[in-house]
């Protein structure tokens, strides 16, 4: 208990809607309506009766604790609570329901302009946001260089921040945030505003601040390779409900499932109702590591994707190929049978199931969500798609740094859309 910095013990936070509701009303009504609303007639209760209330549950009996130095993602869909979470834990708004305990300082970064005045410039918002955490003027001079320079707006130090860029002024206030020693930083998916070299910096910048200096660190985001390289643990929100609150892994691999409305394994078990044309059908999908369906794969090791399809004409020239992409949507590669020593190079096949295995070699792909199209297509005499399903299947590949992984060998974090191991061979010439 000592080392806990965060209690959150059946918070809630309840909301009231208003909604208007809809009067069918004849022109003579409105007219009557109208003569009584300029005489005073018009009575409290009728104006009452145009619009209900309903109460609304952002957050609902959500309990939880956060030690010293963890890292916790905070992760959900849309309307899930997140946003709500983190302003309750800053303090802007006050819970309906429940306890929350914090230890120690609050820094937040939870929507652009958070904490600054528009009319001050960048230096005075600094010293402004070192005041606000109750840091002494000393004690932000110390900081204010290197706040600078990882902002990089040295040259608009002295300009008023209501003439920043929505990057300029995200990048100041992570800096503030983050060098200015709170005890706990709340980050909301806010670093999205900024480009993909400064997101790389502000979670190099989360993690040494956590790893070397014991901060906590609750982070929101919807990038899962962000969440899974940050932190170690997870909070799964649905509907204002905690569903989950286990390793990041296992959190991530859940969203993935509920979220996306897909998982590592798909299946059509009538011809008649799954993807396809009178030439070829899909019946079954699936991600697998060692022969078992996985949703969250280690980077380590290699990965089987695995197709079932229903050839419905005699001596059909159909080849299978899988499609993958990341969670942006680039194209990492495209695979067929071609090379397949029995049933290859689209070569004549009777009526009947088939089953395609492809094998991706672990340290290949870079950690992330990873979502893959399954194709069944006609070669000869002229390419003809009669199979082609978007992201039927996902899954994430994580890299935990251990022993073996990518990261481990190079000692740090690599960029690149893909990261094979490659063999090499140095030779000394003299």
């Amino acid at each position: 208990m000592s080392n806990t910095v965060i209690q959150v013990e059946n918070i809630g936070k309840k909301y009231m809607i208003a909604h208007q509701q809809e009067i069918h009303t004849t022109l003579r009504d409105k007219l009557a309506m109208k003569v009584k609303s300029a005489v005073g007639k018009f009575s409290r209760s009728h104006r009452n009766n145009r619009f209900t209330k309903e109460e609304f549950w952002a957050l609902k009996d959500i309990s939880f604790e956060v030690k010293q130095g963890e890292r916790l993602a905070i992760i959900g869909r849309n309307g899930s609570g997140k946003s709500t979470l983190l302003k309750l834990l800053s303090r802007i708004t006050e819970p309906s329901t429940g306890r929350i305990s914090l230890r120690g300082r609050v820094a937040s970064l939870l929507e652009v302009g958070t904490g600054f005045h528009p009319e001050l410039t960048g230096r005075e918002n600094i010293y402004l946001n070192g005041a606000i955490l109750g840091m002494t003027r000393v004690e932000i001079r110390r900081k204010f260089d290197e706040i600078v320079a990882f902002a990089e707006v040295e040259k608009f130090l002295d300009t008023p921040v209501k003439r920043y860029s929505s990057g300029m002024y995200v990048r100041l206030a992570f800096a503030v945030a983050a060098h200015l020693e709170p005890d706990i930083l709340l980050v909301d998916e806010v670093l999205a505003v900024g480009d993909a070299a400064f997101q790389k910096k502000c979670l190099g910048k989360m993690g040494e601040v956590s790893e070397k200096e014991g901060r906590t660190v609750l982070f929101v985001s919807h990038s899962m390779s962000a969440v899974t390289r940050l932190c170690q643990r997870g909070l799964l929100l649905d509907q204002g409900h905690l569903k989950l609150d286990a390793d990041i892994f296992s959190v991530s691999s859940q969203y993935l499932k509920s979220d996306l409305g897909t998982s590592a394994e798909r299946r059509w078990p009538n011809s008649q109702d799954s993807p396809g044309d009178e030439v070829a059908r899909l019946k079954a999908v699936r991600v697998s590591v060692n022969g078992k369906v996985k949703e969250a794969v280690d980077i380590r090791y290699p990965v089987t994707l695995e197709m079932e399809y229903w050839n419905l004409k005699p001596n059909a020239q159909i080849f299978s190929a899988f499609a993958l992409l990341n969670e942006e949507g680039v194209a990492l590669f495209v695979s067929a049978d071609f090379e397949d020593l029995e049933w290859g190079d689209a070569k004549s096949k009777p009526i009947g199931l088939f089953k395609s295995r492809c094998t991706i070699p672990g340290n290949f792909l870079a950690e992330g969500q990873i979502k893959v199209v399954a194709e069944v297509s006609t070669r000869y005499p002229s390419y003809k798609i009669h199979v082609l399903e978007y992201d039927c299947v996902c899954f994430q590949v994580v890299d935990q740094g251990e022993s073996g992984s990518v990261r481990y060998n190079w000692g740090r974090k690599i960029p690149g859309v893909v990261r094979p191991v490659l063999e090499w061979k140095t030779t000394y010439l003299g």
